[in-house]
């Protein structure tokens, strides 16, 4: 599920920032941009993650601001660069008799020359207020991914509703299927005889052969099961996302075997309303954990 959060602490004149971006993914793909004094605690940070996220893209950053006005960095002038570069410049003069000297802005634009150090963190000082900043960024980012989620179990207790009444409409359908198929074949075989006395338990048997083929309890039966479990799982704690995935694929598979086995267009009808409400949950059930 998507969210963000932002947490910071400061301590000691120092900054701690951390920030948590998640984004929908059917697998759990961690990202932990951290600074490189404090790479020992991306496996702290990473453990974090685990416990709370289970699917998704989770991009992590920290950083440390100082507070005030002090630069956060110091310059330095790289020597032995500059001794090198002067031997060079030195050997050019004497070789091919160049008057002009170096200067001391022309050997500042050169690379490398001046040296940036940034301010070296202290491992130990920094560990507990950027794990504090971070568990704040946690709890600001599950915020939003709970306001997502109670979202999408709105949405989702709204399309199994509508699947029951479907269902609902296909089991009252369902017996009068043979009925009607009796009274077809009967009138069929009645115009083709012509006055001639119909065999009643030749009918039947064609009847009940197609009562036999066309029967679709157990379908009925275990798309109700499915469909209470479904209810059920959604509730529980911890990761369900997986569960959920698999009793969508059960349902459409049933799905597709009652309107296979039922021969009826009405029953069909409303098996391609479930399967339309099938793959919508399934787009939606690969966001939640």
């Amino acid at each position: 599920m998507t969210g963000y959060g932002r947490g910071e602490n400061i301590t000691a004149g120092k900054r701690y920032v951390a920030e948590i971006k998640t984004i929908n993914n059917r697998y759990r793909d961690l990202i932990v941009r951290i600074p490189r004094t404090l790479q020992a605690l991306e496996e702290d940070v990473r453990a974090l993650l685990s416990e709370r996220i289970g699917r998704g893209r989770v991009e992590a950053t920290l950083q440390t601001i100082k507070e005030g006005e002090e630069p956060e960095y110091e310059i330095e002038l790289n020597i032995p660069l500059v001794r090198s570069y002067m031997r060079i410049f030195h050997r050019l003069r004497e070789e091919f008799g160049l008057d002009e000297k170096a200067k001391a802005d022309d050997l500042c634009q050169i690379k490398d020359v001046i040296l940036i150090k940034t301010e070296e963190l202290n491992l130990e000082q920094a560990r507990t207020p950027f794990l504090e900043a971070f568990k704040l960024a946690m709890d600001s980012c599950d915020l939003m991914r709970t306001r997502e989620g109670k979202a999408i179990e709105e949405d989702f207790l709204k399309r199994i509703v509508f699947i029951e009444n479907c269902i609902q409409d296909i089991e009252e359908r369902a017996p009068l299927v043979v009925q009607e198929y009796a009274v077809r074949l009967r009138r069929r075989i009645e115009r083709m005889l012509e006055g001639v006395e119909l065999d009643e338990a030749r009918l039947m048997q064609e009847v009940a052969i197609l009562a036999d083929r066309s029967d679709i309890t157990e379908e009925l039966v275990r798309t109700r099961s499915h469909i209470g479990q479904f209810k059920s799982i959604m509730f529980h704690d911890g990761a369900v996302g997986r569960k959920l995935e698999f009793l969508l694929q059960e349902l459409h598979r049933e799905t597709n075997t009652m309107s296979a086995k039922a021969s009826d267009s009405a029953i069909s009808s409303k098996t391609l309303e479930i399967r339309a409400e099938l793959e919508k949950l399934r787009e939606q059930v690969q966001n939640v954990e």
